[in-house]
């Protein structure tokens, strides 16, 4: 109960902080205050301390700040106080480096908290912020990524190395965003420290083979882009992945670490899709070699998990995009729907939300392109569990949303929650 009233009167008091910010900023009177926020003035902040939505998007309004800003600031949790022996912050990091090893991601934003309570300096509040980036990279909360990347960039006099992995992340945030020139720019700003410095050490080593990842396939996703010369970004990002590729198998090579082998058999996957594009390889030769490769996943549910599986997801994906992009892409129907079908399985074995946006998207423009050229279609089926994940990936991916909303219409996913309520 004694909870329940604190938090009743920190909500109320938060409120009032807002309206009397609003007076401010628009030099209202009472008069005009209650007027503007639709309430009679003694009764702006309910004494609750919950305001309703109305009132947090009038007062957005009155501030001009985002309705979001406010109702996270208006509904914020109190600070978290973590029971138990307390940890140093070298303990804590060494913790969540552990769970993210592990794929224990929310475990890892509340170790990533007690770090950011307990730290002492820059270097400590920026090294917690990338734990946190990195928490919710797993969980495919790509905004609140980006959010944490910033906030870790925002401190100043960071050791190259820290610096370097903050801006990394940062590319790889705008990239799993669909903010394609921003995650070229950043990764090319990297690259281009590399061609004054090069990389000493394993960590640097790595983070230039990343960069070129995220600029190539940053790239490569612009060829769908009209705006964009055809012929440069095919080059452009070939050149990146052929690189990266090279760069990555030579640290599995070095360090015997199958994730880099992973992340180069990713990069020869986006190579077979610029390479169908740019008339270099035959559309159906390379969509064979792709469901060829395929043929390593045939039982996702027994495919050990990590970044090999992931890798063929990928190529999934990368079939669809060469279907896709073909002039004669109603002969190729088949293969779309299989890997469609394999990219969202394997998406669900390891619950990347990356890769499920990537399945809804394609799967929803072989039934339009389908439709467009004549081909009919089997009926969209959307089960409670595909709306759930459907919603889950609007959430995480705003420029989707459009998508999503449009594959509920034409699954008639409203009509059948309506029948059954």
């Amino acid at each position: 109960m004694a909870t329940v009233i604190r938090n009743s009167i920190l909500g109320k008091q938060r409120v009032d902080r807002f309206v009397d910010l609003a007076r401010v900023y628009r030099g209202w009177n009472k008069s005009e205050t209650s007027e503007a926020l639709g309430r009679d003035f003694g009764k702006l902040s309910p004494d609750s301390g919950n305001p309703k939505l109305d009132l947090i998007a009038r007062l957005a309004n009155a501030l001009d700040w985002g309705i979001g800003d406010v109702a996270e600031s208006v509904w914020q949790a109190e600070p978290a106080h973590f029971e138990g022996a307390v940890k140093s912050f070298a303990e804590l990091d060494q913790q969540a480096q552990t769970f993210h090893r592990l794929g224990e991601y929310q475990q890892l934003v509340g170790v990533a908290e007690r770090m950011r309570e307990c730290s002492n300096s820059a270097i400590e509040r920026a090294i917690a912020a990338n734990r946190m980036a990195g928490a919710f990279d797993g969980l495919g909360r790509y905004v609140r990524m980006l959010e944490c990347v910033q906030e870790g960039l925002a401190e100043s006099s960071l050791p190259r190395d820290l610096r370097l992995m903050l801006l990394v992340n940062l590319a790889n945030a705008h990239y799993a965003l669909w903010n394609l020139h921003e995650a070229r720019a950043i990764a090319g700003d990297i690259l281009g420290r590399f061609e004054h410095f090069a990389p000493t050490g394993r960590l640097q080593r790595v983070a230039r083979a990343f960069a070129r990842t995220v600029r190539g396939n940053a790239q490569r996703r612009l060829l769908w882009n009209a705006d964009e010369p055809f012929e440069f970004s095919v080059d452009a990002a070939s050149n990146d992945l052929r690189r990266a590729q090279r760069e990555y198998e030579a640290l599995a090579t070095e360090f015997g670490d199958a994730q880099y082998r992973a992340i180069a058999n990713t990069c020869r996957g986006g190579l077979l899709e610029l390479d169908a594009a740019a008339g270099k390889l035959d559309e159906e030769a390379a969509l064979a070699e792709i469901l060829s490769g395929l043929d390593h996943v045939v039982d996702v549910e027994n495919f050990p998990k990590g970044d090999l599986l992931e890798s063929w997801g990928w190529w999934s994906i990368y079939a669809c995009n060469i279907a896709l992009r073909s002039a004669q892409s109603s002969q190729y129907q088949r293969e779309l729907a299989i890997c469609t079908n394999k990219a969202a399985e394997i998406a669900d074995r390891l619950d990347n939300w990356a890769m499920r946006e990537r399945a809804f998207t394609m799967e929803h423009f072989r039934r339009e392109r389908a439709s467009q050229e004549g081909v009919q279609s089997e009926a969209w089926t959307l089960d409670e569990e595909d709306v759930r994940v459907l919603a889950g990936a609007m959430g995480r991916f705003p420029l989707f949303r459009p998508t999503g909303w449009a594959i509920l219409e034409r699954a008639g996913a409203f009509a059948k929650s309506s029948a059954s309520a």
